[in-house]
């Protein structure tokens, strides 16, 4: 880990404030970086013209008593790193080589995602409870590093 990464790790958690869960949840932010430049950013919330858990007042899974890690398709929210990447899309951004720090561990749909983009090293500082994942990341080749403030 270098200056760098502490830097971009800053800005991912900062990033991570906006979410439009419900105030009990994860707010997870997500950081697409290549050459020392910001590319892309997203955090968790719901997608355009949803209305958020934040303002409903309520988180369905929680509602719904899903366990974390699970049942994905059952949120209102588009998880940080997926809306990283769409919003690369949408803007005509390559992340092929790019380097995405991640507040949390992705979990095994965002590392799908992150992997097919072209995206090679992820810093991610929180765990997640995914093992899934972490095999999809060591089959690709893709890094996989845990953050410490540590310099």
């Amino acid at each position: 880990m270098d200056k760098w990464d502490k830097r971009f790790m800053e800005i991912a958690e900062l990033v991570g404030g906006w979410s439009s869960c419900f105030q009990d949840n994860r707010h997870v932010g997500a950081v697409v970086t290549r050459n020392k430049r910001i590319l892309t950013t997203g955090y968790n919330g719901a997608s355009s013209g949803i209305v958020s858990c934040k303002e409903k007042g309520f988180c369905m899974r929680k509602q719904l008593n899903i366990p974390s890690g699970t049942r994905h398709e059952l949120c209102y929210a588009v998880h940080a790193e997926q809306n990283a990447i769409i919003q690369a899309a949408k803007i005509g951004v390559s992340l092929e080589g790019a380097t995405m720090y991640c507040t949390h561990q992705p979990c095994a749909i965002c590392t799908k995602m992150i992997i097919n983009s072209g995206i090679k090293r992820v810093v991610y500082k929180e765990g997640y409870p995914d093992e899934f994942s972490l095999e999809l990341f060591q089959e690709a080749g893709t890094v996989l590093e845990k953050f410490s403030y540590l310099l």
